[in-house]
């Protein structure tokens, strides 16, 4: 194996959203030296690999940053950072006018104003907004990217950052990166649960699938303090396809129904999680399958949806052309996909204050990673990039970090190695353990299996075998860096379950039916919980640490 040490003032670990906008916004005000490292391939990675038809989070004419704080707030019944909120809120016009800028093509009306979808929406054609944020970002004179190296810890000496670990998935090399300062903009974590569709189709789900909660694996390990990793997300999307139904509810108004006609979504609410709770309670009681409802709407929206989806999940499109009838003709069926942790839709991740910095010194989070702010999407993971990235340009000014200590890197490099050698083999395979582990998830922590629902009994049976999982994946063995890969993201997915299992039994109450369903504590507890469930990993153990609310007006940085 070979190795290559590489010296950058600022790391960059994810070339997706939020990364590529922290390099454009570094290099525009700094000539500090950037190194990106992206697992994939920067041109088409991450959530905007295969493009968005619109940018959720935007502030339409007529309302405020501070109403968009108000509707995330109330989507997650109170558990929010409302600082960290405003903060990405007063920044997501000036991103989307840059974006504008870089080559996307935002629709407009006939006197120049942008086309909204709803209060909060833009319509776009952004098949190719990952491609035009990529080629800004190639075009940087002190940005250096790596595509195809997989960052897989952190080297932290004395609660300060000062470079990362990764392997060249191509060109089986491994790299001890030094760096002044690292931005962490992975993505979140699917994978950790049974998926709604098995075997080859197993990928066919709402969030990217290779997305493996490496940023926050990471972090956990190393000690850095994580947020409200109880609130799953659950997405409510088209049955088999896994197609997006935010273009139906609001592009053409579909409502939720059940097999007997009834719209029932106003029955239980209308928050992300009572959408999926509505959804599974009335196939529960009989009263599925769900649907929305399509039926009726003209010719011109029946065209308008078979495009928008041939652009963005082509595989409903061609269903309703096998099926001979358009969404005109038909409903559309429903359901919730298995739970993932994402901080851009709920708000899981780094516990930061406002400049973005976590709890270890000269490390800073964008985007999905960053807890306490959810409903960011694209525009929000722009607005933290460029938050971290002006954090970053700071921080560097007055600190400098020491040289990655040398056991340390033989370390990582012998437990490569070690993953590499025949002798170690277990008779396991990675794709075995990775199965175990969903099926654990899904029968013990609240999957589709159990209607999202569980218990603490169940999740203490859940953190026994995923521990089980945690020693065999000790005992893994890869042909090639490919497969090396695939051991480090198990292992990442592991380390972020027992995270979730943990958060999950430490909230006594039932706050977001579905997200977080817990059988023992079925309703909600103002009186003890309406606070923010952290953890921190000390001594082999997540200690749980909870903390007050951030409200409007307020402000917690660090130095608190």
């Amino acid at each position: 194996m070979k190795t290559e040490k590489i010296k950058t003032d600022i790391l960059i670990i994810g070339g997706g959203t939020a990364g590529c906008y922290a390099a454009l916004t570094i290099s525009e005000h700094s000539d500090a030296k950037v190194l990106i490292c992206e697992k994939a391939h920067i041109k088409r990675s991450g959530c905007l690999a295969a493009g968005v038809n619109a940018l959720n989070a935007y502030i339409v004419e007529g309302r405020t940053p501070q109403d968009y704080v108000d509707y995330a707030r109330k989507d997650a019944d109170e558990i929010v950072r409302e600082d960290l909120l405003l903060t990405m809120s007063e920044r997501l016009n000036s991103v989307t006018e840059r974006l504008e800028q870089l080559g996307l093509v935002i629709l407009k009306d006939e006197n120049g104003k942008y086309v909204t979808r709803g209060n909060r929406n833009l319509k776009i054609n952004g098949e190719n907004i990952k491609p035009i944020l990529a080629k800004a970002v190639k075009g940087l004179s002190n940005v250096t990217i790596l595509n195809r190296v997989n960052i897989i810890d952190y080297s932290v000496s004395d609660n300060r950052i000062n470079g990362a670990f990764g392997i060249g998935i191509e060109n089986d090399t491994f790299y001890i990166i030094e760096a002044n300062a690292v931005i962490i903009a992975t993505g979140g974590a699917a994978g950790l649960y049974k998926p709604n569709n098995p075997g080859f189709s197993r990928h066919k789900m709402w969030y990217p699938p290779f997305n493996t909660g490496a940023g926050y694996a990471m972090g956990i390990r190393a000690g850095a303090e994580m947020t409200t990793f109880e609130m799953r997300f659950i997405a409510l999307r088209c049955k088999d396809t896994i197609a997006p139904t935010g273009t139906l509810a609001q592009g053409v108004g579909a409502k939720q129904v059940n097999s007997l006609g009834e719209v029932y979504e106003t029955k239980y609410g209308l928050t992300t999680s009572e959408r999926v709770y509505g959804t599974v309670n009335e196939n529960q009681e009989g009263r599925g399958p769900c649907y929305l409802r399509t039926e009726g709407i003209t010719p011109e929206q029946d065209e308008s949806l078979i495009k928008a989806y041939l652009n963005m999940a082509p595989s409903q499109t061609l269903k309703w052309i096998e099926s001979g009838k358009n969404p005109s003709q038909q409903n559309v069926e429903i359901e919730g996909t298995e739970p993932y942790i994402v901080g851009g839709h709920t708000a899981s991740g780094y516990w930061v204050d406002t400049k973005r910095a976590t709890t270890i010194k000269g490390l800073y989070a964008a985007g999905d990673v960053a807890g306490g702010c959810p409903q960011k999407y694209v525009t929000g993971a722009l607005a933290e990039g460029e938050i971290a990235a002006l954090s970053v340009i700071d921080f560097i000014k007055g600190h400098t970090s020491a040289a990655i200590d040398d056991e340390l890197a033989k370390e990582k490099i012998s437990e490569a190695e070690r993953f590499l050698s025949k002798d170690s083999a277990s008779g396991f395979t990675t794709e075995q353990l990775e199965e175990a582990m969903q099926t654990v998830m899904d029968s013990y922590a609240g999957g589709i299996k159990t209607n999202y629902r569980f218990n603490e009994k169940q999740l203490d049976i859940a953190d026994a075998k995923i521990q089980g999982l945690q020693k065999l994946s000790d005992g893994l063995h890869a042909e090639d860096f490919q497969e090396l890969m695939y051991i480090y993201e198990l292992r990442e997915r592991l380390t972020v379950c027992r995270s979730v299992i943990a958060h999950l039994k430490a909230r006594h109450e039932t706050r977001w039916h579905s997200f977080a369903e817990n059988l023992d504590y079925p309703e909600k507890d103002n009186e003890h919980f309406l606070k923010y469930v952290n953890s921190r990993y000390e001594n082999g153990e997540l200690k749980i640490i909870f903390r007050d609310l951030v409200k409007g007006g307020e402000s917690y940085e660090h130095i608190n």
